[in-house]
């Protein structure tokens, strides 16, 4: 039966095997020419057998370590690692372990990432079934009722057929919101970048959103007279989205016969802050780390009866750091919030 020696002791074998022959070859030679044994044979005879033992077991190390390390490699770079690929091989165990421990701690990031975002997407995938369906259900339960015979009542049917359509625009809002969001990300922004008066663009929102402030008796309000332009440098269009949705939001989750007000600060480096506060609901801080996130709701009742696509202030985020700006939020739950972002600010 054969003998399995394991892979170290085959190379001890092999090692010793060289030496012994290499050494009975030396002293045969040694005692051919000396023919008797003298000092200077001892000395040459060791020195002789030294020098052959030193570059054999540094060779054979080598050439065993190396063969096992570009294993190593060769079965990493499997895993397209940046990490190891492209380096050359090492037979340095301290470094060796260091790019080893390096790349599992790489790997192991890597699929916590991965395991994160596959929850995200499936939670994504969740969201986005259920903000399509509400309205499509709407839209089918008033054109079947039509179908089953209300059509012959014209009262009724001009009521169903408009809150049909009122599903039918809630359906174009939030693709078109999916839309813009997915050029965001894809860094499709198309930033026009001009100077304008951020002071008149809030106002603007104002009077826009005046009427929906109205019906919770909502005040919209700048937190002191603003008698000279701001001027800032941005996209005019993108930043007077940013507002409205950050205004929106506060007359969403404001309270009845409550205030939103904006205030614009200097800032060091040419910057300006606007702040958007409400003395609202308020925020609990679990869910703070998450606003930005498609779909993600607070109030996951209340926020839809309504309206919005949920994506206000993820396309908020996108098109603030799309200007290589900064997003800060504040809340205290019960006492309201505030959502403010920088400008770069002009002459």
């Amino acid at each position: 039966m054969a003998i399995n020696f394991k892979k170290s002791y085959r190379f001890a074998v092999k090692s010793a095997t060289y030496i012994t022959l290499f050494s009975a070859f030396l002293l045969t030679v040694l005692l051919y020419l000396f023919a008797e044994i003298n000092t200077i044979f001892i000395l040459a005879f060791s020195a002789s057998l030294y020098v052959f033992s030193f570059f054999v077991l540094q060779y054979r190390v080598e050439h065993f370590i190396y063969r096992r390390v570009k294993k190593i490699y060769d079965d990493v770079s499997l895993l397209d690692s940046t990490t190891l690929r492209n380096k050359p091989i090492t037979t340095d165990m301290v470094t060796l372990t260091r790019e080893v421990q390096k790349f599992a701690r790489d790997k192991k990031l890597e699929i916590e990432t991965l395991k994160v975002r596959e929850e995200y997407r499936r939670e994504f995938m969740g969201n986005v079934s259920h903000e399509l369906k509400t309205p499509l259900f709407t839209v089918q339960g008033y054109l079947l009722t039509l179908l089953d015979g209300a059509m012959s009542d014209k009262t009724l049917r001009k009521k169903y057929l408009q809150r049909a359509e009122k599903g039918v625009e809630r359906l174009i809002y939030i693709v078109q919101d999916l839309d813009m969001i997915s050029k965001l990300e894809l860094g499709d922004l198309n930033l026009n970048y001009t100077k304008f008066n951020i002071v008149e663009v809030v106002q603007n929102v104002f009077d826009m959103l005046e009427m929906r402030a109205d019906k919770k008796g909502i005040m919209l309000m700048f937190d002191m007279k603003y008698l000279k332009p701001i001027m800032v440098f941005a996209d005019k269009d993108k930043i007077q989205q940013v507002v409205t949705n950050l205004v929106v939001n506060s007359i969403k989750y404001g309270k009845e016969d409550g205030t939103t007000e904006v205030s614009i600060e200097d800032l060091v480096n040419n910057k300006i802050i606007v702040r958007v506060k409400d003395n609202g609901e308020g925020i609990e801080k679990q869910h703070i780390p998450r606003l930005f996130e498609r779909f993600y709701r607070v109030d996951k009742s209340g926020a839809r009866s309504e309206g919005g696509s949920g994506l206000g202030l993820a396309i908020v985020k996108h098109i603030i750091e799309g200007h290589e700006e900064k997003m800060y939020v504040e809340s205290k739950f019960g006492e309201g919030s505030e959502f403010s972002f920088t400008l770069e600010k002009t002459k």
